[in-house]
């Protein structure tokens, strides 16, 4: 079972996770990326591709689902305007033993934060900025190469 939504609505944990473990899984592993206030942060913008973002984030969970021996995964994006401490991103994976899941789960997260069209814009105070990539989750996704490509 693959879940995936990309939607401005607020992110219900307890139902994403419930619909995992409904799966019968023996480990169930998630990632919840929050948005943080450093530096001034106010506030925060996301962007997307409508259906290429939606397709780039099914094809991450499928390799995911290829790789390991994976019961479901979950993958939640929201996008339009987010304040500090909003839920931006819910991932989830379910499988049959912990390793699995969590192996899955840290491969979702580096691999999304490089592999899904996404345009971040922050807002402090009056001014707003364009958020560049980063080396360090370039750095991430790497290790995972060979994985799902």
């Amino acid at each position: 079972m693959i879940r995936v939504s990309v939607d401005p609505a607020p992110i219900e944990l307890a139902v994403e996770v419930a619909a995992l473990e409904a799966r019968g899984a023996g480990g169930v592993a998630t990632f919840t990326g929050i948005v943080r206030g450093d530096d001034g942060v106010t506030a925060l913008e996301l962007e997307h591709y409508p259906g290429m973002t939606e397709a780039s984030l099914v094809a991450l969970a499928e390799a995911a689902m290829a790789r390991w021996d994976l019961l479901g995964v979950t993958i939640v994006h929201r996008v339009g305007a987010m304040a500090v401490g909003e839920r931006i991103v819910f991932l989830g994976t379910a499988a049959h033993h912990r390793r699995e899941a969590l192996d899955a789960c840290a491969f979702l997260i580096d691999r999304l934060k490089t592999d899904a069209p996404f345009w971040k814009r922050e807002h402090r105070g009056g001014a707003t900025r364009w958020v560049e990539a980063r080396h360090s989750d370039e750095a991430a996704a790497q290790r995972w190469s060979g994985i799902g490509d």
